[in-house]
């Protein structure tokens, strides 16, 4: 780990979808509202971090690249606090997509005595937040050899389309950069040939157009071969929770990684911090299963912690 972390401050990616504000509301309860059957929560404080794309943008620079992120922030408050959280990280972020036609997606999450009580989003439909100016498009197809990895971080809230993920996946291959895809397959995207692909077993299944009940057993053979004959991804990685991680090639199943975590206290974010360090760690040169075993190590880190975070080199090698 300790190479594959000395070669990544070499490393520049751009990260690509949905850009995302989360607001924490920290609090305490002792009492049911009179109201109706709920709790009253008493507020001690707010905070707020880059989410969604922001947050895998997060993630890279924490692990030691250089990174730019591109999606839209919309031009009102969040908006200005989310473009702010991105300076002050030093994560670059292209003003251009700043615009008054759509809102900044917010997402607020309640927590009481550590546990997340609900979360409230503010968010437009998905269709306003499509990128529909080819001139942007094409600039950023233009800055392709800047990059050595290419993200992208679909939350299905409308940024990606399939003009968008062609267009620069292919520039990003001609390149020679490597172009990794977080998928979220009830947002609908048709990719073929993309060197990483990492979804959750929930979204592994759609993308296999299998249906499970969701205590049945993963059927990890029929799973990875329905998504290489559809999508022919060079890597898959399936994150399994506290099963750990399932790898693939050429949809055959290859070797099983299990968990890192010592101690979970949030999942939130946990795949945005995969989505960072494997496709880094494979540009490093790294083989397949020590890249996993990479990412393994710093969502470990991670779900340690409470709220949306990211892993530093330290806190990685210091878990091993």
């Amino acid at each position: 780990m300790k190479d594959i972390l000395d070669k990544i401050p070499n490393m520049r990616a751009l990260v690509v979808g949905d850009i995302m504000l989360d607001c924490y509301v920290w609090g305490d309860s002792s009492r049911i509202s009179p109201e109706a059957p709920v709790p009253v929560v008493e507020i001690s404080k707010d905070t707020y971090t880059a989410g969604g794309a922001a947050n895998v943008a997060l993630n890279v620079k924490s692990l030691g690249a250089d990174v730019d992120v591109c999606g839209w922030i919309g031009d009102d408050e969040p908006g200005a606090r989310l473009v702010s959280l991105l300076d002050a990280a030093g994560v670059g972020f292209r003003k251009e997509f700043i615009t008054s036609r759509v809102p900044t997606i917010q997402k607020t999450r309640v927590i009481v005595q550590r546990q997340q009580l609900c979360r409230l989003d503010r968010e437009a439909s998905p269709d306003v937040y499509q990128l529909d100016s080819d001139d942007m498009l094409q600039a950023l197809v233009e800055t392709m050899p800047e990059y050595d990895v290419v993200i992208f971080a679909d939350y299905a809230k409308g940024f990606l389309n399939n003009n968008i993920v062609t267009k620069l996946a292919a520039a990003g291959q001609a390149a020679g950069k490597l172009v990794a895809l977080d998928p979220k397959p009830k947002h609908i995207l048709a990719f073929d040939g993309i060197d990483v692909v990492t979804p959750n077993r929930g979204e592994a299944l759609q993308l296999a157009d299998i249906h499970l009940d969701r205590h049945s057993p993963f059927p990890a053979d029929d799973v990875c071969r329905a998504i290489w004959e559809k999508h022919h991804p060079k890597h898959l990685v399936i994150t399994l929770g506290e099963e750990g991680m399932l790898l693939s090639e050429q949809g055959d199943v290859g070797q099983s990684i299990p968990t890192a975590a010592r101690e979970v206290f949030d999942v939130s974010g946990a795949g945005d911090t995969v989505v960072a360090a494997l496709p880094l760690a494979l540009a490093t040169g790294a083989a397949l299963v020590d890249a996993a075993h990479f990412a393994n190590a710093a969502a470990g880190v991670v779900v340690g912690k409470l709220g949306t975070a990211t892993a530093t080199p330290e806190e990685i090698l210091s878990g091993q």
